[in-house]
């Protein structure tokens, strides 16, 4: 029970590093200490160097020995690189997933639209965010491949940084758009067109890098 707990509070810290990072409460190129966070999370140092070290190969923290651990700075090439692994993965998931799909999963991802939708009216990015990853989602679930969905939940946050300084009502809307398209072809079962949906929301990630 013991090794359950450590193992618990591990995965806590890092989902709580993670977060403040992708927010930006944690800025690119900031200075962390394993000490200061800690304190701060009420935790032991040894679940939070867990987390920063896993946090290191996922590329949003950075150690240079005798020097510093920081927030790695965001560059556009990372994200572009990270927004085409995230591409590549959706679009496995959507042609395998539409002919899966049930009636009551494409009303999970229109519902998820609508909330993003509003979200993005209101200017509220988490909302938004929140929304889009429940939306696509439906898919990552359906196609039922566990390396999907872990690639997915790896590189995704590299893209949340700039998509959370991006955002916009303008860009909300045309998702909007992009999303009934790709919950139109769902409800039609043409994974092709589910497919090349997906690979146009994806290609604006990587196209927004720049």
């Amino acid at each position: 029970m013991e090794r359950v707990r450590r193992t618990l509070l591990r995965e806590t810290a890092h989902q709580v590093i993670r977060d403040a990072i992708v927010r930006g409460d944690l800025a690119p190129g900031s200075v962390v200490r394993d000490a200061d966070l800690a304190e701060e999370l009420g935790l032991s140092r040894a679940p939070v160097r867990a987390a920063l070290a896993r946090l290191a190969d996922e590329g949003l923290i950075e150690t240079k020995p005798q020097s510093h651990t920081r927030v790695t700075p965001l560059l556009s090439r990372d994200v572009r690189d990270a927004a085409a692994v995230v591409r590549a993965m959706h679009e496995l998931a959507a042609r395998t997933a539409v002919p899966l799909l049930t009636g009551a999963d494409c009303a999970a991802m229109a519902a998820a639209n609508d909330r993003f939708a509003t979200a993005a009216r209101a200017g509220d990015v988490d909302a938004a965010l929140r929304a889009d990853d429940e939306l696509h989602d439906v898919l990552v679930r359906a196609c039922g491949n566990r390396a999907v969905a872990a690639t997915i939940d790896r590189y995704t946050p590299l893209i949340r940084r700039l998509e959370r300084l991006r955002f916009s009502a303008a860009a909300g809307q045309q998702s909007v758009a992009l999303h009934d398209r790709l919950i139109a072809a769902c409800r039609a079962r043409d994974a092709a067109a589910a497919t090349a949906v997906t690979t146009e929301i994806w290609r604006e990630l990587e196209d927004l890098a720049d």
